[in-house]
């Protein structure tokens, strides 16, 4: 067990190292010079060392070397989770001093104006961003720094606002999301016993810069009976402490949602974290996209005479954002050279059209050449980019034919098969119906009251036009079947070898039948008052 019990250890140690995240951060310092201008400096952040103690580096300046202690664990835990092989994050150090809040609706936050001593001292904010994370971390360095055996500064960090969501793209129309979490130890004994028990109050603010100005969204002040401004296009936040320790550290969550994303609320939005005398700021790149629909008219089919050229075809890119950043291309593909090469003619766009949910629409235009007999059965291609779209695009197509080439397809043989079964069926019904009508079309009628028993009929030939009255009593002879129909019953009978009666149906009906056309026993026409 020995062996195997090391060699888990090993694996253990190796996937802790390849998951560990960056051991040191490389910074510029950044600070005021003469004038407007700024003047940088190389930093590192020195987050993890191995036995033999930090490595020198002669390059920098001691006080910008900064060996970093992170007792709440979020900025160690945002660049453990950092992935592996993604470009380094930019890293900028400044200086920081502590203040109250500026706006009004903070102002509970600090009741004196005047920062604590605890506070005193140098402080230093660490701005980190890149594509899979923004933050600001606030340290508090070491007077001095330490000379033996590598000059480097100790410093610890206070304050952390993350976001693991920098660049949010949300499709129009559906909610946003934007995830912010907060992590606060205080800097020293003095300052927490200075303090109640448990988390400090704290304010979260989500602006929206545009044009340089910044418009508050939405303010909140949990744990504080101060009037905050009300949120706007209807702003959510889930502003607390994750948890109540008594000294800390605590973590909070700070995360921001917005209903129903439009064109207008894209942009950059600042999140602050406002503690007593101490903020952090992070900052996310909300972009709204909708990809296109594209349809190409005519379709499925185009056709052309040989040498003639095809009508014009219409491609419709409808309903997608942004405006920028679209692309048309037309293709041919097969014919006599194979292959899909640039479709030649001649191609333009239309205008945009806007749409009321900020989407916007454009057709492409093809006039295409006359064709040739070798490019029968040819593809006309419309292929559409755009950002919101996967690298290959998307594409709508045509199938070129070229008159007196077709040939039956599949389809076709189908489709003349299925006819002519619904032919052949109409063909036999036309025949019933005709056999039917030459049935009827002699009728021996003859009233009942001037026969007498056992006396030959003399009968009367009418056709199926004729409709006797209801008043009289009447008599329909065909071959050796009587229809029988008396004015003062509807009922009517069938007298079969001028003997024996049989029942054949009562009918009734909203209007008086008159007569009934019997063929043979089991089939029946009638025939009603108009």
């Amino acid at each position: 067990m020995k062996p195997l019990s090391l060699l888990l250890t090993v694996a253990l140690d190796l996937v802790a190292a390849v998951s560990a995240g960056p051991a040191v951060i490389e910074c510029w310092f950044v600070e005021d010079a003469s004038g407007s201008n700024l003047a940088k400096r190389p930093a590192a952040l020195l987050l993890r060392q191995g036995p033999g103690g930090p490595p020198p580096r002669l390059d920098l300046d001691p006080k910008l070397y900064l060996r970093v202690h992170d007792p709440a664990g979020a900025l160690q835990d945002a660049l453990r989770r950092y992935p592996r092989g993604a470009p380094a994050p930019h890293c900028e150090l400044s200086r920081f001093v502590p203040l109250p809040a500026s706006a009004n609706w903070a102002s509970g936050l600090t009741p004196e104006q005047s920062c604590p001593r605890a506070l005193d001292g140098a402080w230093l904010m660490v701005s980190m961003s890149s594509s899979v994370l923004s933050l600001s971390s606030l340290l508090r360095p070491q007077p001095e720094h330490r000379q033996e055996p590598v000059p480097i500064t100790e410093a610890t960090v206070v304050l952390t606002v993350l976001t693991h969501t920098p660049a949010p793209r949300v499709r129009l129309g559906q909610d946003a999301m934007l995830d912010l979490s907060f992590a606060y130890m205080p800097p020293s004994p003095k300052a927490a016993s200075s303090l109640a028990s448990g988390p400090p109050p704290f304010g979260l603010e989500w602006r929206r810069q545009h044009l340089g100005k910044g418009h508050l969204l939405l303010a909140a002040t949990p744990g504080l009976d101060e009037q905050i401004p009300v949120a706007r296009e209807g702003a959510v936040a889930f502003a607390t402490w994750n948890d109540d320790e008594p000294w800390g550290p605590w973590t909070g969550n700070g995360t921001f949602w917005l209903p129903a994303v439009q064109p207008f609320q894209e942009g950059t939005y600042l999140a602050t974290v406002h503690l007593p005398y101490l903020q952090g700021q992070v900052t996310l790149e909300l972009a709204v996209y909708k990809p296109p629909k594209v349809s190409l008219m005519p379709a499925p089919l185009v056709w052309a005479a040989p040498g003639e050229a095809p009508p014009e075809l219409l491609c419709r890119v409808s309903r997608f954002y942004p405006s920028d950043g679209l692309e048309v291309e037309w293709e041919l593909r097969g014919g006599p050279e194979g292959g899909s090469r640039k479709a030649g003619g001649q191609s333009w766009l239309s205008a945009l059209s806007h749409h009321s949910d900020g989407s916007v629409s454009l057709s492409g235009h093809l006039r295409p050449p006359p064709v040739t007999v070798d490019q029968h059965g040819a593809h006309y291609a419309c292929l559409v980019h755009h950002p919101s779209l996967p690298a290959l695009g998307r594409r709508a197509e045509v199938t070129l034919e070229v008159a007196g080439l077709s040939r039956p397809s599949l389809e076709d043989g189908v489709g003349l098969f299925l006819s002519s079964f619904l032919l052949l069926g109409l063909i036999k019904m036309l025949g019933w119906v005709e056999s039917t009508v030459k049935a009827f079309s002699t009728i021996l009628w003859k009233p009942l009251s001037s026969l007498a028993p056992a006396t030959a009929v003399a009968p009367k030939t009418i056709t199926p036009s004729f409709a006797p009255t209801p008043s009289t009593e009447w008599l329909f002879l065909k071959e050796k079947q009587i229809l029988w129909h008396s004015p003062s019953s509807s009922r009517a009978v069938v007298l079969k070898n001028f003997g024996s009666r049989d029942l054949l149906k009562i009918i009734k009906n909203s209007k008086e039948l008159l007569f009934m056309w019997v063929i043979t026993i089991d089939i029946y026409h009638t025939r009603t008052q108009n």
